[in-house]
Parts: C-alpha cells; sequence; structure tokens
C-alpha cells in the first residue's frame, strides 16, 4: 500500500505516522509535500498512490487548489481543523475526513471506509465545487471572545491588526492592546475573511490594513513593516511570499 501524505506541519505527519503504525496500517510511505504547488509538480511526475492523506490548509494556500490544477484518481482522506459546520459537505458527498486533532478511532473509521470502497473518497469536480462553497461560506465573522480579567469580552475583528501563538497561546493585537485568544492559529484563520487575512507563517495572521511595507528578506522570503508590532517580526515563509503579494495586490 503506497501513501502520500500532504500536510505542512511536520509535527501533525509524524503523529499521523504513528497513529497508522498503532492501527495496524501496513504502508509505504512515498513522500510528505508541504505546499499546494510542490503537491502539483508530484502528481505530474509520479504514479497514482493508493491512498492520500491530505491536509486542507497548506503552506501556500488551500489543498482544493491542486484540483483545480489537476486531476487526482487516488482516494483522498482529508485532515482539517475546520469546524463541524463548515465540513458538513463531506459528508454529503462521501469524502473522508478526519478533524483535527486526529483520533485514533476517528483513523481507523476512515481506514474501515477506505478498504471496503476505494472509489467513494475520489474527488470529482463536482464535489470540489461544493466543498469550495461550503468553507467559503462559513469563513465570515464579525467578532472574536476574548479573555479580559476574569472574565470574557467580544472585539470586533475588524479591529484587529494581527494575531500570533506563543508558548502555545493566542494573542491578538489592536491598535493599542493586546488580547488573549482562546483558539488556536489555524482555528482563527479557517473563520476569517481570507481577503483581509493571511496567514504568513504557520504562527501569525496579519490582516491587509496594518501592512506597512514588505522588504526583501533572505532565502526569498519577506519581512513586513506592520503597524503596532510588539516586539514581533513578520516573516513570510518562502512557499507563501509569492501567493502572499497577489493576496495583497487584490
Amino acid at each position: 500500500m503506497e501513501v502520500l501524505i500532504i500536510e505542512d506541519e511536520s509535527r501533525a505527519a509524524n503523529q499521523l505516522q504513528s497513529m497508522l503504525k498503532t492501527c495496524g496500517f501496513e504502508y509505504t510511505l512515498l513522500e510528505i509535500i508541504d505546499t499546494v504547488e510542490d503537491a502539483i509538480l508530484w502528481f505530474n511526475k509520479n504514479n497514482t498512490p493508493d491512498l492520500v492523506f491530505m491536509d486542507i490548509q497548506l503552506a501556500d494556500g488551500l489543498s482544493f487548489e491542486i484540483f483545480q490544477k489537476i486531476e487526482i484518481e487516488a482516494p483522498i482522506i482529508f485532515t482539517t481543523a475546520f469546524d463541524q459546520y463548515a465540513i458538513q459537505a463531506f459528508k454529503v458527498n462521501s469524502v473522508d475526513y478526519l478533524l483535527k486533532p486526529i483520533q485514533k478511532e476517528d483513523l481507523n473509521g476512515a481506514l474501515t471506509k477506505f478498504s471496503k470502497s476505494k472509489n467513494s473518497s475520489i474527488v470529482t469536480p463536482n464535489v470540489l465545487q461544493k466543498l469550495l462553497g461550503s468553507l467559503q461560506g462559513n469563513t465570515k465573522r464579525e467578532g472574536i471572545l476574548v479573555k479580559e480579567g476574569s472574565g470574557f469580552v467580544q472585539v470586533k475583528v475588524e479591529d484587529f491588526l494581527y494575531f500570533y501563538s506563543q508558548e502555545s497561546i493566542t494573542f491578538g493585537i489592536t491598535s493599542c492592546k493586546r488580547y488573549i485568544i482562546d483558539e488556536s492559529i489555524d482555528e482563527l484563520f479557517n473563520t476569517l475573511e481570507h481577503n483581509q487575512f493571511y496567514k504568513i507563517n504557520r504562527g501569525q495572521l496579519v490582516s491587509k490594513k496594518a501592512i506597512l511595507k514588505i522588504n526583501p528578506y533572505f532565502n526569498h522570503r519577506a519581512k513586513l513593516s506592520i503597524i503596532n508590532p510588539r516586539d514581533q517580526e513578520f516573516i513570510v515563509s518562502r512557499p507563501k511570499t509569492s501567493d502572499f503579494k497577489k493576496w495583497l495586490n487584490s
């Protein structure tokens, strides 16, 4: 059984491999790919794998963009941090998915479904369109619940300049204040309007209005000048630099 993993977080990829072993799933790992661009290149150069585990949010965009460029005949098991409402299309169209953090019983269930019907998870253009529509239709959000003193208050999304993660804590920054938010960077990104916020790396989200200047940085990356940076450095990861510039210019 030849398996391809498309995942931009090495820790998540390693955890998945470990869980596959504990489930007794015998396979040969072909490769781990972390970008949409590299995935397209891989499929163009290699034979179709028996099974693909595919994260939705990759380093340079949504993995669904892969299907808009090439046709993939392999069964797909998606892994995702999107909430239950956003992934209803997966159930309706019989596309397998695993909600992060992945649980062993869920992985077992997806593998069982795969072994019974290897064709049920192939992504057709019709399914892809519904998936994209479902996810895009659930990104708008007006407020974020933040900690303040011993309680919580809601702050308007439009007031935030950027978000960052530090020691497993997520912070949201406005023009004059820093808030603690009880959500991960991925969870936040999946509920924000993507034309206004960009995930420049694994630990930072920036709003378009907060960016003052883009500066060249070594290894083909970009360093941003941001309003109220609070001792943070904002480095756009190399796979995202080109796409980030297009987003900023849109």
